[in-house]
């Protein structure tokens, strides 16, 4: 039975694009069949989808270069307890508008994600400072939304305009021409279904904790525990625990792998001064073009 991989869909999303080049990756180190991509509403439904055992995988996006951290993926990977991260892939990322119009005047609406409308505003405030910016559930989920008579146009990738057959106006409208996403292919503890497809490159450790106490200081201590080890924190941010206004979760990066003496005995005394410590698992980076793996 082909591998199962969850992303937010439908097609022609950049996650598609994520899980494809994953897929193509899959193929050529496992030599298995080509896996089944299988398009959620959501990236918490995706998730859920692996979570309960639906998918076997998830490619799920979790940071873009202009945006930010993508709170969904994180908040998502906190609540469950059953998920662990087994790759992770940047992708670039070109914008695209895609609509009827004849003139910019006569737009009136731009419909795309809200990471998409944010990476483009300062392209959109310049060109098209009379429309209105609606975010919807995916870059794909807007195409549905171009009218007709121009006045409405979507943000979306280039391949998802060719799926649909809708005119491209703009290309390469995002804000900076380095952007990118960062996706992590996520699976259940037990996964042996998956493939580390850069095998040599630097390896990351991503983990998540609450603190015992909101007092000074109280933050201070489990940084030290990485610093003491000479251990690179790449991303480090917080996010609300959704239990009280103040309390917080913190989302950290490392520059090691799990599995390095430094790292496991950096956990053994982080796990003295947090209240919940989550691992999300060990994992390379892989670079990916919009046609696929890099060779």
């Amino acid at each position: 039975m082909p591998l199962s991989i969850a992303h937010l869909g439908p097609a022609g999303t950049y996650a598609e694009q994520a899980a494809l080049a994953y897929a193509d990756c899959y193929t050529q180190h496992s030599q298995q069949p080509p896996p089944l991509l299988c398009p959620y509403p959501s990236i918490a439904q995706a998730l859920h989808s692996t979570a309960v055992g639906d998918t076997k995988l998830t490619v799920t996006p979790v940071e873009n270069s202009i945006e930010g951290s993508v709170s969904v993926t994180l908040d998502t990977l906190w609540q469950l307890d059953n998920l662990q991260i087994c790759q992770a892939l940047t992708l670039p990322i070109a914008h695209v508008l895609v609509g009827k119009a004849k003139s910019w005047a006569q737009i009136e609406v731009v419909y795309s994600h809200p990471q998409a409308l944010g990476q483009c505003q300062g392209w959109l405030q310049r060109t098209l400072p009379q429309a209105t910016l609606v975010p919807v559930n995916s870059t794909t989920d807007g195409l549905q939304y171009v009218q007709e008579d121009g006045s409405g146009v979507a943000i979306s990738s280039a391949r998802a305009a060719d799926l649909y057959q809708l005119p491209i106006l703009a290309e390469s409208i995002q804000d900076h021409p380095e952007n990118c996403t960062r996706f992590w292919v996520v699976s259940q503890l037990d996964c042996d279904h998956w493939i580390d497809c850069a095998v040599g490159e630097q390896a990351y450790t991503s983990l998540a904790f609450s603190l015992p106490a909101n007092v000074p200081g109280a933050l201070l201590q489990p940084l030290r525990i990485f610093n003491d080890r000479q251990i690179n924190l790449s991303r480090i941010e917080s996010r609300p625990s959704k239990r009280s206004l103040g309390d917080y979760v913190f989302f950290i990066d490392a520059a090691v792998a799990l599995q390095a003496d430094a790292c496991q005995a950096a956990l053994v005394e982080l796990r003295a001064h947090t209240e919940i410590l989550k691992v999300f698992g060990s994992y390379h980076l892989l670079q990916i073009d919009p046609k696929g793996t890099q060779p």
